[in-house]
């Protein structure tokens, strides 16, 4: 099997916050075309390590690579999406159309100022298509379900076709019909699009189902190839402790496991 390329690295990472530590140690490897789910408990880390990784705030002690570049002179930031968990959260009377916030992620310090041209308004209704939302296009983005809007946040970090985007708790506050039908758009776009996904969730079942790794954070960081063989509950207990009892609920995916 051809060893696929890495996009990003950790080694040795430490992230302090009010000076208190918040991940240490971390040493992982995320390769082109994973589907990354972090887990674990509030307060263990996960947001704290996406906000490093991203350089949004500083780590303490070692290496973070993006592409083979370490991120303290990493540029190209195009290639790389993102999506907070308060992305949703805004003004009601927000007064842009769906197509018009999502055509905003086509913005970039090469083209600031001036018209989109004709292939980024293609690029906008191809991505409105693929997330299933082309259907609101021209509503204020007021006017949406959480879950409308959860998926045209993703289609706007979509559309300057990064190479992989993290997404911190995105789905919060939603039925379990709309989680299940975001998370089934995240494997479309990681598997026909080869985007490479982490993703902090606290759907435990959808880790299991969909995605190919997960990565338990509890200050500490491991990383397990999610295969038949793996036993969720041995390794969810590295990240939780002893004292946590794991509930799966019923899954629609069909997710085929290969032990390699």
């Amino acid at each position: 099997m051809k060893e696929k390329s890495p996009i990003l690295e950790v080694s040795d990472l430490q992230v302090n916050r009010s000076n208190s530590v918040v991940i240490e140690h971390a040493n992982f490897t995320i390769h082109r075309g994973d589907y990354v789910g972090l887990v674990g408990p509030n307060g263990g880390g996960k947001t704290t390590l996406i906000l490093a990784i991203l350089n949004i705030i500083p780590r303490t002690k070692g290496i973070i690579r993006l592409f083979g570049q370490d991120i303290k002179s990493f540029s190209d930031w195009e290639k790389v999406a993102y999506v907070s968990q308060n992305a949703i959260n805004f003004d009601p009377q927000f007064p842009l159309s769906v197509r018009e916030l999502v055509a905003l992620g086509r913005v970039n310090r090469s083209n600031l100022g001036r018209t989109l041209k004709r292939a980024d308004w293609k690029a906008v209704d191809d991505i409105l298509e693929f997330m299933g939302i082309s259907d609101v296009a021209d509503r204020r983005i007021g006017q949406l379900s959480g879950g409308q809007k959860q998926r045209v946040f993703v289609a706007k970090s979509l559309v300057r076709k990064p190479e992989i985007i993290l997404l911190d708790e995105p789905i919060v506050g939603v039925d379990a019909e709309t989680q299940e039908k975001f998370y089934k758009k995240l494997s479309d776009l990681n598997i026909e699009k080869g985007i490479t996904i982490l993703l902090v969730t606290h759907d435990l079942t959808a880790v299991f189902c969909r995605m190919s790794k997960v990565m338990c954070v509890n200050r500490l960081v491991n990383v397990s190839e999610i295969t038949e063989s793996l036993k969720p509950e041995e390794v969810l207990r590295e990240a939780y402790g002893d004292h946590f009892h794991f509930v799966f609920h019923k899954h629609e995916c069909k997710r085929v496991f290969k032990d390699e």
